[in-house]
């Protein structure tokens, strides 16, 4: 069985609180998580009067950034869009409370990486299932930051997503292990620890990388991916990007920082249907445009016939 697969006709125990202006969904893992607060997926469904689509929206790495970006799950479903927020494993309430969010995804080994992606994307497509439940509208995935990488991922991999939007994220892990100000102190753990690669530098990286990387292009499935060494190709978005088949927007910062503009290029040269949309904004400053990011987003989605 391949890292993202599980058995789907699995019981999901859905639990639902009704609150507001959303319900907080949750139900069981299809793994067995390294604790015991991510042992169920927690899930905020906004739900619209009279909705056109279902959107399942991943917000970026660490418990900062979720609760500014819930903002775009209330006003999705205003523009007649059910909104499903997913918390990403090992944060928030899925997480002990003394974590900032997102621990186990920093990491100096790929395979223990490749784990923590693929639960992830276990945990977007167990959404899914869950939404599949009750309704047959086209469904659709947004993700920001870290998120864009599990949605990059999430839609190579399930072709019941039929659009998806990609926000201030990328891929190539040289890019983002070796400049990101957020992966300084991975950088120091490769020096002081290195991997099972041996990975203690850029230049190291970049030569245990290279025969893979000229491969990517000749990928024929996403199953081949697994066949790259080392690791680190099992989880980057980079080795998806081809596969994803739907449409996808992209939002860019011009000045972003936490995913630089390279890490970026790498991403979209590779997605076969993509609209890049670039803003003069960093990271966390693409915020004071998130009307815009959701007037694009709604057009986009809610143009022509999904099917």
């Amino acid at each position: 069985m391949l890292p993202f697969e599980y058995d789907r006709q699995r019981a999901l125990s859905v639990q639902k609180k009704s609150f507001m202006n959303f319900n907080l969904v949750s139900f069981d893992t299809v793994y067995e998580p390294l604790v015991e607060e991510s042992s169920r997926v927690y899930v905020y469904e906004f739900l619209a009067n009279q909705p056109k689509l279902d959107l399942v929206f991943v917000h970026g790495i660490g418990n900062r950034n979720i609760s500014y970006l819930l903002w775009f799950g209330e006003n999705f479903s205003k523009c007649g869009i059910n909104t499903y927020f997913m918390i990403l494993p090992y944060h928030w309430f899925r997480a002990p409370s003394s974590w900032r969010g997102g621990e186990p995804f920093f990491s100096t080994s790929p395979k223990h990486c490749s784990v923590m992606f693929h639960q992830s994307v276990k945990d977007v497509r167990r959404t899914l299932d869950y939404i599949e439940q009750f309704s047959q509208l086209p469904k659709a995935i947004m993700g920001f930051s870290f998120g864009g990488m599990i949605t990059t991922m999430a839609l190579a991999i399930d072709e019941r997503f039929k659009k998806g939007i990609l926000a201030f994220t990328g891929g190539d892990w040289r890019w983002i292990n070796w400049y990101a100000p957020h992966t300084e102190q991975l950088r120091k753990d490769y020096m002081e620890k290195s991997n099972e690669y041996g990975c203690r530098d850029e230049s190291t990286c970049v030569r245990n990388r290279s025969a893979a990387f000229e491969k990517l292009d000749q990928l024929e499935s996403v199953e081949a991916i697994f066949r790259l060494e080392p690791a680190c190709f099992h989880y980057d978005p980079i080795s998806y990007a081809k596969f994803v088949r739907q449409p996808v927007l992209f939002f860019k910062g011009l000045f972003d920082r936490a995913i630089i503009s390279r890490s970026s290029r790498e991403l979209i040269k590779r997605l076969p249907d993509v609209r890049k949309i670039s803003l003069p904004c960093g990271h966390r400053s693409s915020y004071f445009f998130r009307r815009f990011i959701l007037r694009r987003s709604v057009k986009f989605l809610l143009e022509g016939e999904l099917t």
